[in-house]
């Protein structure tokens, strides 16, 4: 293994030095990453960052109210979520989504641009592991499968 900066003909006497720093390293890419799409206002939400970091897990909180996720980044959630239509990443009780006659609409994408001009829309918490899975926090139990 070859670090950066590093001279490849360390003398031996450097060895433990640089093993130290590859464990350092090895046990960084070993901690999972996950991210919360939060809103702190909802219980639901703040229940499931409460179940996180009682778990010992510090994630990024996503405030997607304050900056909406891209309609690209929807649609990652909805695979990742195993979601084929993005109605089942919607609140569909939120007066917004009638006043836009939003259960008229068949087309995804103005499903996933009406989520994104109304962050409200998109139903929370989220919460994703290593960009790789996710689960909706509804009820918060649903994060243990992710722990």
């Amino acid at each position: 293994m070859v670090f950066m900066g590093a001279p490849a003909d360390r003398a031996s006497t450097d060895a433990p030095s640089l093993d130290r720093h590859a464990s350092r390293q090895h046990d960084a890419w070993l901690v999972a990453r996950f991210e919360i799409f939060h809103n702190p206002r909802c219980g639901k939400s703040r229940q499931t960052l409460a179940r996180l970091t009682a778990a010992g897990i510090t994630p990024v909180i996503v405030e997607y109210l304050v900056e909406p996720p891209s309609p690209q980044r929807l649609q990652a959630l909805l695979r990742l979520l195993g979601f084929d239509d993005p109605r089942q990443l919607m609140r569909t009780k939120e007066p917004v989504y009638a006043a836009l006659g939003l259960a008229r609409v068949s087309d995804p994408q103005q499903l996933l641009a009406a989520m994104v001009a109304n962050p409200i829309l998109i139903e929370r918490p989220i919460v994703i592991k290593d960009g790789k899975r996710a689960v909706l926090g509804r009820p918060p139990e649903n994060v243990d499968g992710l722990l």
